[in-house]
């Protein structure tokens, strides 16, 4: 059994390295994770930029990956604590976007602002016991290739964007979009798609 499993397995050895690094109550690392920990842990592709006025609340229990030539602006809120967040190579994630992993983010992707990508979800079901102490579910998120996400969307746990879709501002996308579409509204349907034969986009 790996160290990393012990630790799943080992209640009382789990909270005490959790409290090594994060406060409690808190979800950032600790100081020493970002300086020590991070840097050799997480990879970071060449020209990639991460602006100094972003959080990467990035542990060293889950992967992160930063692409090649990728960018992160300002006000993003990058979280892994319950799921990887892997980005490719071209990619930008415009200013104030929040992800939270499971995350997987492909190659020419574009993230317009105040965009939330969520793959976390808090169990609620149990009418007893106050929602932040049930169970957290998550359900990975997927983004392919060349797609658009503008301002304002929201996509939700279990999702797949397929390559070179749209999904329009303020959209909600609660179901997986096919590849060469786009998607509009709350929640998100299909309103145009890419016709092949034709040669251009045909509304659905």
């Amino acid at each position: 059994m790996s160290f990393k499993d012990q630790i799943k397995n080992n209640p009382s050895l789990k909270k005490t390295v959790h409290r090594m690094l994060i406060p409690k109550g808190g979800a950032a690392p600790r100081l020493w994770v970002k300086l020590f920990l991070n840097p050799f842990l997480h990879k970071r592709g060449k020209g990639s930029t991460i602006r100094r006025r972003t959080r990467i609340d990035v542990l060293p229990f889950n992967r992160f990956e930063l692409g090649a030539n990728s960018t992160i602006e300002d006000f993003c809120t990058i979280n892994n604590g319950v799921g990887d967040v892997i980005i490719g190579n071209n990619s930008l994630v415009g200013m104030s976007n929040v992800i939270i992993g499971p995350v997987t983010i492909g190659n020419d992707v574009i993230l317009a602002q105040n965009i939330v990508v969520s793959a976390l979800n808090h169990e609620y079901r149990d009418v007893n016991q106050p929602i932040h102490t049930q169970k957290i579910l998550t359900a990975p998120i997927l983004i392919e290739d060349e797609c658009w996400i503008a301002a304002n969307a929201v996509i939700t746990s279990g999702v797949t964007v397929g390559k070179h879709s749209v999904v329009a501002a303020n959209a909600v996308v609660t179901k997986s979009v096919p590849p060469y579409s786009v998607v509009a509204g709350n929640p998100a349907r299909v309103i145009k798609k890419y016709d092949f034969d034709l040669k251009e986009w045909v509304r659905a």
